[in-house]
């Protein structure tokens, strides 16, 4: 495993970059065609944009019980500084984000793979456990207001709007809680699938009046918001097996949480299907708008947006750009276009995984299992900068201003600065200029 020493020399530097970039890009076969050409936000520069700003060992080793991944993603409450992240230890950590000195930890009964909510007009966090249940507490302190009990493990973001906690556990069902109270409002159950599935669940999404969500069978439903019936379905592994040939389909899942975005056309949910590639479905009626069958195994998506802005060189202003990204453990990162699934680019995988991609300062950032941390172009996915921290990486990071949060697989928490270009006072030995440490 190559890892940075401190202080290399330029060329060092350069050479390190150069093998990232050729773990990233090893295996590419197609042709990358650049989604935005002229003037991005960031150009490709092998620089010190990246550093380790804080390194922590968080986790406590005789509370971790076989889980040797650190899932979910911190959660960064800006206006107070405080960054919330839960750990294989069993624990929910409050932080704060300077320094990463505890605040809190809240102990449950199993690992905490789920990225906390924070809901700032209560100053209360809700986030979810192994041990299968939902969890609300105080943020100042931790203390608990409420726990919502189900029979499997949640391990994806909740969605809180109206009064109502909506989410989801490893058994496909769907939830729906008081938010105050903590009492159940609604439930919604599909028999999960049979045979082989991957790991992990979907998320909910909720639009206007709906909650959508997707299940191990490879159906994605609608549900009313306030009563949990079925207002649509759509079967993404009926896709996967027309399209399979004579070669039984053997993962159905579809594990990627909706995101959702407008379109010229229509309001869009994007979802994907281990098997059958990435859909875009219209968010009233379910009916399918596009779909990528070739970007197979994504089980994360994010939406990527760049308002419009002026180029730093001068010249005429650069118009708002937005893509899809996906993120795939048998194909790479992806980015498609919104309106029609046209692929953008591919940047094809390490050996390992990727993350979820963030957006931070207008490129991407993501962790990888083998190869440490990357900052990338969204213009066509090429690496502008990379730190092999040494360890192992399954969780997303969080981003906010200059300072960027993630958590090894060895139970290392990272706060990692950024410097954009013609970005000033934010050299190696100084806080940050813009952010959390600038405030």
């Amino acid at each position: 495993m190559l890892r940075l020493a401190a202080g290399p020399s330029a060329a060092s530097r350069l050479g390190l970059l150069a093998l990232l970039g050729a773990s990233l890009g090893a295996g590419c076969k197609s042709p990358r065609t650049s989604a935005l050409p002229e003037n991005p936000t960031w150009f490709q520069r092998p620089a010190w944009a990246l550093r380790v700003a804080e390194r922590r060992p968080l986790t406590a080793p005789s509370e971790v019980q076989g889980e040797d991944h650190e899932r979910g993603q911190p959660t960064v409450d800006a206006k107070n500084r405080r960054l919330f992240v839960g750990s294989s230890d069993r624990g929910l950590y409050a932080l704060r984000a300077e320094d990463l000195s505890t605040i809190w930890r809240f102990q449950t009964a199993s690992f905490v793979q789920c990225e906390p909510l924070y809901d700032e007009a209560e100053d209360t966090v809700y986030f979810g456990s192994n041990d299968g249940a939902l969890y609300k507490v105080k943020a100042h302190d931790g203390s608990l207001l409420w726990r919502f009990s189900t029979n499997a493990e949640v391990a994806r973001k909740p969605v809180v709007a109206g009064g109502i906690a909506y989410f989801i556990n490893a058994n496909d069902t769907a939830v729906a809680v008081d938010a105050t109270t903590g009492k159940l409002r609604w439930s919604y159950h599909r028999t999960p699938a049979y045979g082989m599935e991957i790991a992990g669940h979907a998320g909910v999404t909720l639009h206007e009046d709906k909650v959508i969500t997707a299940f191990s069978d490879g159906h994605v439903i609608a549900l009313g918001a306030n009563n949990g019936k079925e207002v649509w379905a759509y079967d993404l592994s009926a896709e996967a097996e027309s399209s399979g040939g004579e070669e039984p389909v053997r993962y159905l899942d579809s594990d990627a949480t909706p995101v959702l975005a407008r379109t010229r056309e229509a309001s869009a949910a994007f979802v994907a299907s281990y098997e059958g590639g990435v859909f875009a479905l219209d968010t009233e009626t379910g009916s399918l708008l596009w779909r990528r069958e070739e970007a197979r195994g994504v089980t994360e998506l994010a939406l990527w947006e760049e308002p419009a802005h002026a180029p730093r060189n001068g010249g005429p202003a650069v118009p708002a750009r937005r893509m899809l990204l996906g993120s795939s453990g048998v194909t790479g990162l992806w980015a498609f276009s919104l309106e029609d699934g046209r692929p953008l680019w591919r940047q094809p995988l390490p050996e390992g995984g990727i993350s979820r991609p963030v957006a931070w300062s207008g490129a991407l950032f993501l962790s990888s299992t083998r190869y440490g941390l990357f900052l990338l172009s969204p213009r066509d996915g090429s690496v502008i900068d990379g730190i092999d921290t040494g360890n192992g990486f399954a969780m997303a990071p969080a981003a906010h201003g200059q300072r960027a949060f993630v958590m090894s697989n060895q139970g290392v928490l990272f706060a990692l600065q950024l410097q954009p270009p013609g970005a000033n006072g934010s050299g190696p030995e100084g806080l940050l200029t813009q952010g959390l440490a600038g405030r």
